[in-house]
């Protein structure tokens, strides 16, 4: 009996645990959506592959780096000195003034660096997939596992609907 009742609660704190990840992710979704669509337009770079990518990296806006530098994509360089007190902290990653130049500082190097900018030039911001393969072929992440990752949650969350949207017409993917 105590055996099951303790894989009833296991069960129940998995489901609520995964119930709020949903939820966070579809709120960083609804706030971010708008922004990502808007970046596309202008830079050619899917909107699902912004979301996707800021989702992962950032745990849904919930990570310490984007939470406290803004940086939603673990974007490394030069960040200003700052002070806790009397203690002084250095970072190795970039700081940014809001999320939405976080993305558009995403969106610049995947159409400005040479490594990135191939992608541009010869895929569409249809072609979510490629872009992915894309991305994580030119050295974006070391991890085997982060395009599949990606994939993953382009696919769960249905973000490429955005990517086939003209800007006038946004449809919303389907929602558990």
């Amino acid at each position: 009996m105590k055996k099951i009742l303790l894989f009833a609660c296991l069960l129940t704190s998995t489901f609520a645990a995964s119930a709020q990840t949903n939820n966070a992710s579809e709120s960083y979704i609804d706030k971010f959506k708008s922004n990502a669509i808007r970046i596309m337009h202008e830079s050619g770079v899917p909107a699902s592959i912004i979301l996707a990518i800021a989702m992962h990296e950032s745990a849904s806006g919930n990570s310490k780096l984007a939470r406290t530098q803004n940086n939603h994509f673990g974007m490394k360089g030069k960040s200003p000195v700052s002070y806790s007190g009397q203690k002084r902290t250095h970072s190795s990653y970039k700081q940014y003034d809001s999320a939405s130049d976080s993305f558009q500082d995403f969106a610049r190097i995947m159409t400005e660096r040479k490594q990135f900018s191939h992608l541009a030039q010869s895929l569409s911001h249809y072609d979510y997939k490629s872009w992915v393969r894309g991305i994580q072929h030119s050295g974006y992440a070391s991890s085997r596992a982060w395009g599949n990752q990606v994939l993953g949650l382009i696919r769960k969350y249905e973000l490429h609907a955005y990517d086939e949207q003209p800007d006038s017409v946004k449809a919303e993917p389907k929602r558990n």
